[in-house]
């Protein structure tokens, strides 16, 4: 019985070899490189500055090919990652089989895969974004008896263009609208059709609320939601996504950003991560139709973390300018139900017990379907400046921590906000890189615990952090437009 997956998958190795990427070897690739006419091979692979690199191949022989899948090439890791000096920084970068793809604005055609490094003894680097994440995956599910930790990304951007008075829409008002009122809806669609094209599990995609003018430009946010998968798997979609969106921009004329503030009044772009614990096919986050006690578990991890979190989430000093009161991004460590101010949201769950579908739908089944599967937890305070396998590793450590505290009840109920709470009692997120860092290097034997997180790279995220020395920059550029604007072109194109 074929995999109800396969039918309809719109990644074309999946549909020519009949299986899932998860099960592609090397004799899979060579075969559908052979049988479809692929030219060229792309390894992509994550650097320090959170942006994926590229190492063109040209086949000229199946011996060749053979080669680059088996051994990879080498690298200069010096000038991929700040940490690492020049002196002793060869490595290597081997594809991951998984995660191949066609590349979608190649004429010559070209298969593209994201890459491992190792380092000179063969083995995987262990200061790598990537291999930190599958570090802290493999840990979770050993520390917690075989539960997989899932995730996925909120991503939003704005899309830049020329300025039109026809069908304008109300500054921040563009949520969920409609074209023609939005400008660049066939620009999302040929995108999303790409990514998922490219292995990546699309949710949804819509506007979103920013909308407005500024220098003869129009700019219109948009958010992409994705599907919860393996963490791994959710960081490999988001970079495949961000990568996407700018090249596939830049042939349309236009230009996108993740920066996670503009200008000082309008909508920032947010990077909402949303989590899940699975274990065999069920979700962990429910039982009984609530929230389970995994779930609070997580959650109390996260609450413990929060403020060094940031120092992965929130990279560069623009991301404080949108974690302010009453822009719908948290400055607090709390969490809530439904509650979009609150750092950890737990979304409105199918938990009614109601036939929806049937009620919509009379010739429909009265036959209940199986909505528990579908809750998450969602982390709020992440934006596009972060370097997305580090955010993932992150939050992965939080939840293991959760999993293993005594009193994580304790520190969920503290923690959780209703209308009554009083916001003071509330422990305050960093405001700045500066104290970010601080929070970092106040956590860090958490992250460096069972080797996950290198010594090295977090000195290294603790000194960038710090070389902004943004710690009074709200009060410096408080009624200085051209301040913020110089600021916010230097991190324009962030993440």
């Amino acid at each position: 019985m074929q995999d109800k997956r396969i039918e309809l998958n719109k990644n074309p190795l999946v549909a020519y070899l009949g299986k899932m990427p998860e099960e592609f070897t090397k004799a899979d690739i060579v075969k559908y490189i052979k049988e479809n006419g692929i030219e060229q091979i792309n390894f992509r692979y994550a650097a320090g500055d959170g942006r994926l690199k590229t190492l063109n191949f040209v086949i000229t022989n199946e011996e060749y090919l053979d080669q680059i899948l088996t051994m990879g090439e080498r690298v200069d890791g010096s000038s991929l990652f700040t940490h690492m000096k020049a002196t002793s920084s060869d490595l290597y970068i081997l594809p991951r089989f998984a995660t191949a793809f066609v590349d979608p604005f190649m004429q010559i055609p070209t298969l593209c895969f994201l890459c491992y490094y190792f380092d000179k003894d063969g083995n995987l680097l262990e200061s790598s974004p990537e291999y930190i994440l599958k570090k802290a995956e493999d840990n979770f599910t050993k520390v917690t008896g075989g539960m997989e930790f899932w995730a996925m990304g909120e991503l939003e951007y704005y899309v830049v263009g020329e300025q039109t008075e026809d069908f304008e829409c109300k500054p921040q008002r563009g949520y969920q609208e409609s074209s023609p009122f939005t400008k660049y809806e066939q620009f999302r669609s040929q995108a999303i059709n790409m990514m998922a094209q490219a292995g990546c599990i699309i949710k949804y995609a819509h506007s979103e609320v920013g909308n407005f003018t500024q220098d003869g430009k129009n700019y219109e946010q948009n958010e992409i939601e994705f599907l919860p998968v393996p963490v791994q798997q959710a960081a490999d979609n988001l970079m495949i996504a961000k990568w996407i969106l700018r090249t596939l921009a830049y042939e349309y004329g236009l230009n996108v950003t993740f920066a996670p503030k503009i200008t000082v009044g309008e909508a920032g772009s947010g990077m909402h991560i949303h989590t899940r614990v699975v274990k065999g096919n069920k979700n962990m986050y429910v039982e009984n139709g609530e929230l389970s006690d995994v779930a609070k578990k997580v959650i109390a991890g996260i609450m413990t973390l929060a403020p060094s979190l940031t120092a992965f989430g929130n990279a560069n000093p623009t991301s404080y300018f949108r974690l302010v009161p009453h822009q719908e991004a948290p400055t607090t460590v709390c969490w809530g139900d439904r509650n979009r101010s609150a750092m950890v949201r737990v979304p409105l769950g199918w938990t009614s017990g109601k036939n929806m579908c049937k009620a919509a739908n009379p010739m429909e089944s009265e036959e209940l379907p199986d909505m528990m599967n579908k809750q998450t937890v969602e982390f709020r305070c992440p934006d596009g400046s972060a370097n997305v396998y580090l955010l993932l590793a992150g939050l992965v450590v939080a939840a293991t921590k959760g999993m293993q505290t005594d009193n994580w009840k304790e520190i969920a109920d503290k923690t959780y906000m209703t209308e009554q709470t009083d916001k003071d009692s509330l422990e305050q997120l960093p405001a700045s890189c500066d104290e970010s860092a601080d929070c970092l290097e106040k956590q860090r034997q958490y992250y460096e615990a069972d080797n996950i997180f290198d010594p090295s790279l977090i000195d290294g995220i603790i000194k960038t952090l710090k070389s902004y020395n943004d710690g009074n920059l709200r009060k410096e550029t408080e009624n200085k437009p051209e301040e913020i604007k110089k600021l916010v072109n230097r991190f324009f194109y962030c993440g």
